[in-house]
């Protein structure tokens, strides 16, 4: 089954997720973690919207992947149990030694290094189809990301007058790569897909890479001198 002809654009989805998500930069504190990580967010998914290259496959993707991102949050709004990914950045977001790129990179991580897993499995499983179908759509969501980090890069990072203070900033941060994590991300949904009739230890591979995302979350959440 080839993804061009069934992964198709839904607008109304998308409408759905970009309304969600306003609501949500309404409500949030500016200061606080997922406000910052959610104002970016929505940049770039408000950008991407106006380009004539939304109406493509990978726009429903992206929607499954933010529908993730705002089922976390919801369920921390509820006092429910957000998945180990996200709970760093819902437990910190209110740190005063946390920087805004700290918030909105962490937010990144979580995304990419579960929820895009998670998004392309949910993807095969609607379509019926493998992950190589979806692959190229996969690529266009990872290009989405990108334009997310370069923005919060951009947008939220220190300038050169602050070098000396972000020194520590920069080393921490700089160690993570989306790149190497968008690579890891389609090699985890592979896999994922490979134990689908294994479900014990599918469960089990989902449980660890959500430790693990959330461990890479919590250093980047490390509180810095100011």
């Amino acid at each position: 089954m080839g993804q061009s002809a069934q992964l198709t654009h839904d607008p109304a989805a998308v409408d759905a997720v970009v309304a969600r998500m306003r609501d949500l930069a309404a409500v949030l504190p500016e200061r606080d973690g997922i406000a910052v990580f959610n104002r970016v967010y929505l940049e770039v998914v408000e950008t991407a919207g106006r380009h004539p290259a939304a109406r493509r496959p990978g726009a429903a993707l992206e929607v499954l992947l933010a529908e993730r991102y705002l089922t976390a949050v919801d369920a921390a709004a509820e006092g429910r149990r957000a998945p180990a990914c996200w709970r760093p950045l819902l437990e910190f977001r209110r740190h005063p030694g946390l920087r805004p790129s700290q918030f909105a990179l962490a937010g990144v991580n979580a995304h990419i290094g579960h929820d895009l897993v998670l998004a392309v499995v949910d993807a095969c499983r609607a379509l019926r189809c493998e992950p190589a179908d979806v692959e190229g759509a996969f690529h266009r969501v990872g290009d989405l990301l990108l334009a997310l980090e370069e923005r919060i890069r951009e947008e939220l990072m220190p300038g050169p007058d602050l070098l000396r203070i972000a020194d520590p900033l920069t080393h921490l941060l700089g160690a993570w790569s989306l790149e190497r994590a968008r690579e890891a991300a389609w090699s985890a949904a592979r896999s994922l897909w490979a134990l689908r009739r294994l479900p014990d230890l599918a469960e089990e591979f989902v449980q660890r890479l959500d430790a693990a995302v959330g461990l890479a979350g919590r250093m980047m959440l490390t509180p810095l001198p100011a």
